[in-house]
């Protein structure tokens, strides 16, 4: 089985991949926690600095990530331009214009799903985003070839 699909990343599915990635690393969840705590402290309390220190650390992250997001749909060339995903038995290929790389599935480290998007992890920090928008009538095809390909524990992929 075969998947094309034409894909142009654009800074609201950078932002959806920098969201899941940070708050599912362990400084993300630290960070989540001790802005938890400020806020619970305040109430305690009674004493602004815990609302105020606690607001800032849960707002920062969000924040910069988006800002981040924005900033790498402008300035990085390869998101200007669409690019075709192929998803087969081999593993994924990218092209843009006469650029291509294919990764294979053995070198795929996880896939997971968001609200938006599929993200196929490439390595630890780095992945590759099908946004959902452009799976049209083949989200399923693409649930399938990943499944198919990767084993089991490394999909976390919800339909």
């Amino acid at each position: 089985m075969e998947v094309r699909l034409n894909v142009k990343i654009n800074a609201s599915d950078i932002y959806d991949y920098m969201l899941y990635h940070q708050y599912n690393s362990p400084a993300g969840l630290i960070g989540s926690g001790v802005g938890a705590l400020m806020i619970v402290a305040f109430f305690m309390n009674r004493q602004f600095i815990f609302l105020i220190a606690g607001v800032v650390i849960l707002a920062y992250l969000p924040c910069s990530l988006f800002l981040k997001s924005r900033q790498q749909a402008m300035l990085n060339p390869v998101f200007k331009q669409e690019m075709e995903y192929i998803l087969n038995d081999a593993g994924v290929t990218i092209r843009q214009g006469e650029a291509e790389e294919t990764q294979s599935w053995d070198n795929m480290h996880k896939a997971i799903s968001t609200g938006r998007s599929i993200i196929i992890y490439t390595s630890p920090i780095n992945a590759t985003i099908i946004p959902k928008r452009c799976m049209e009538d083949f989200k399923m095809d693409v649930i399938r070839v990943i499944s198919v390909n990767m084993p089991a524990k490394k999909v976390k992929i919800k339909e």
